[in-house]
């Protein structure tokens, strides 16, 4: 009974069909629910034709882009892995991830090909989804003009791995993390699905995408989740304050996930009171604590928003806890926390000496 993550986040897509799906926010390009669903597909049939089978590896290399969200949905299609890269590691980290990972194909930016070098060899196809390509280097076209026909039916278990991200999350170097399609359903499910959502997105919704889709908080708690509400997804490469506000102000976006860093910017900048930024009415931040200070000067900025905190981490898919602020029907949250314990989890807090579980407003 357990959908495939490509078939879950697509499945009201007959609903959604007209309604804008993707959006760039550096050149207005829009793409609609049934064109994305349908590159996906021809995506998923580009890859097979290049020789990915089930279960091997992509590796995305990339700064936000549409991109980013058409390869991604086209290897859950047949099946296949993407592990997701920081463009602005060195090649050596690259290089270190894509061998641990098993990559067989990346797709990058032209910029950063040139850190591919060590790892061009007769079996690894690099694909850039901008510019001429490079000599060994294959277009993006390649994937997103094949013809969706001949795409492999192939049977997806709900525990077959379709996301590995690298995390630092634990003790030395970053480790692959193994999510399957069960656990990125089950994640996205727990935040945006049911009668009362606790994380409300709808059709009429524009969500920004600032925060970088190679972290797993973005992936999941922007890109998946809007998809599978029938909302806007706005991507934005990279953060630049003024830019961030002229797109809240044309596209009237009304859900802004962000980081502590880009709070603080917003915060300290009087750039922000320029703009028309009414339309907002979900602050979401995530990755680090914030301090009741920064919460309240943010309140300033976004006077009609509902600003909260939601607590995750990349082993558990991500999200662990969220505001329920954030609900349909939703409950105050005392300014500094992070939420409530998301629908069917659980979690412990453990005395860091003994391994004990604590009882309430203890540290551990």
């Amino acid at each position: 009974d357990h959908l495939s993550l490509h078939a879950y986040c697509f499945e009201r897509v007959a609903e959604f069909a007209e309604r804008p799906c993707l959006i760039d926010g550096a050149t207005d390009k829009t793409y609609n629910f049934a064109e994305v669903e349908l590159i996906s597909r021809k995506v998923a049939a580009g890859l097979a034709k290049l020789g990915l089978q089930k279960g091997q590896v992509v590796m995305l290399l990339l700064q936000n882009c549409i991109e980013f969200a058409f390869v991604f949905m086209g290897a859950s299609i047949l099946g296949a892995v993407v592990t997701t890269a920081n463009p602005f590691y060195k090649p050596h980290e690259i290089a270190k991830q894509a061998k641990a990972a098993g990559a067989r194909i990346i797709v990058t930016q032209a910029a950063y090909v040139d850190k591919l070098a060590d790892l061009q060899s007769d079996d690894m196809i690099v694909i850039a989804i901008d510019g001429a390509p490079k000599e060994g280097c294959q277009h993006i076209s390649i994937l997103t003009e094949a013809d969706e026909t001949q795409c492999p039916s192939v049977e997806i278990h709900p525990d077959d791995v379709v996301a590995l991200p690298y995390s630092s999350g634990t003790t030395g170097l970053p480790k692959g993390v193994m999510l399957t399609h069960k656990s990125l359903v089950s994640s996205v499910a727990q935040q945006v699905d049911g009668e009362n959502p606790n994380l409300y997105f709808h059709s009429e919704d524009v969500i920004l995408c600032v925060l970088p889709l190679f972290h797993i908080y973005s992936l999941n708690s922007v890109l998946l989740c809007a998809l599978r509400a029938g909302a806007a997804t706005l991507i934005m490469q990279k953060f630049n304050l003024t830019t961030l506000l002229e797109l809240i102000q044309r596209y009237k976006v009304t859900v802004a996930p962000i980081v502590p860093p880009i709070v603080l910017e917003i915060s300290k900048n009087p750039i922000v009171s320029q703009y028309d930024v009414s339309s907002v009415r979900i602050i979401m931040s995530g990755a680090a604590p914030l301090g009741k200070e920064l919460e309240d000067a943010l309140r300033e900025r976004f006077p009609k928003a509902i600003f909260g905190q939601g607590y995750g981490m990349t082993e558990a898919g991500p999200v662990l806890a969220m505001n329920l602020a954030f609900a349909k029907e939703p409950f105050p949250v005392k300014s500094g926390s992070c939420g409530t314990v998301v629908r069917n989890a659980l979690i412990k807090i453990l005395d860091t000496e003994t391994g004990e579980s604590l009882p309430h407003n203890q540290a551990g």
